[in-house]
C-alpha cells in the first residue's frame, strides 16, 4: 500500500512508520470534507487531535488542488471505479506526512501569495506556511500521476501534552 509514496518523500523509513492510515476520495469536491472528517478520526486515534487545525488545513488544501487541477478536464465528476484521489496519513514518533496522491503528471504550482483577495491560487503558499515542508513526485511503476506530501514535525512522545499534562 505504501510503496507509491516512497518516491517524493522527505528522507523517511516508510517500514518503520509507527501508524499509517490511508482513504480513496472520488472525484467530487465533497471530497473535501470527507478528507477533513478523515483526518480528525485519524489524528484522534494517533492522540494528535491538537495538530488537527493547521493539519486539517493542510490535507484541505492539497485534496482541493487535486481535484481542482489534477483531474483530466472534462472528466467525470461522479465516482469512478478505481477513485483518482487518495489521501495517506503517516505518522512516526517525531514526524507527520499527509501525501495526496493524484493522476497526474503536472508539477504543482505555487502562484504569487501578495493578492489574498485572490479567489484561487493561495493553496501551496498555505501549505507552506502551516506545515514543515512540502514537496511531490511524479510516480513510478504501473501507478501514473505524482504524491503531493506535506511533513509537520512532531513533539518527542515525552513532551507532547496528554491526560493529565498541560
Amino acid at each position: 500500500m505504501l510503496e507509491p509514496l516512497r518516491q517524493g518523500l522527505p528522507p523517511l523509513n516508510l517500514a518503520a512508520a509507527s501508524d499509517a492510515a490511508s482513504c480513496a476520495l472520488p472525484a467530487r469536491y465533497e471530497a473535501v470534507r470527507d478528507a477533513r472528517q478523515f483526518t480528525r478520526a485519524t489524528l484522534d486515534q494517533w492522540d494528535l487531535s491538537d495538530r488537527f487545525d493547521d493539519v486539517c488545513l493542510v490535507v484541505s488544501e492539497l485534496v482541493t488542488n487535486a481535484l481542482r487541477h489534477a483531474l483530466p478536464a472534462g472528466a467525470p465528476r461522479m465516482a469512478p471505479q478505481e477513485p483518482p484521489v487518495r489521501l495517506h496519513l503517516l505518522r512516526w514518533s517525531e514526524r507527520l506526512v499527509c501525501a495526496v496522491r493524484d493522476p497526474s503528471d503536472d508539477s504543482p504550482v505555487a502562484r504569487d501569495s501578495g493578492d489574498f483577495s485572490a479567489e484561487s491560487g493561495r493553496g501551496l503558499f498555505l501549505v507552506d506556511s502551516f506545515s514543515d515542508g512540502w514537496g511531490w513526485h511524479p510516480l513510478a511503476g504501473a501507478l501514473s500521476g505524482k504524491v503531493v506530501w506535506a511533513l509537520f514535525r512532531l513533539p518527542r512522545p515525552a513532551d507532547r501534552p496528554g491526560p493529565g499534562r498541560a
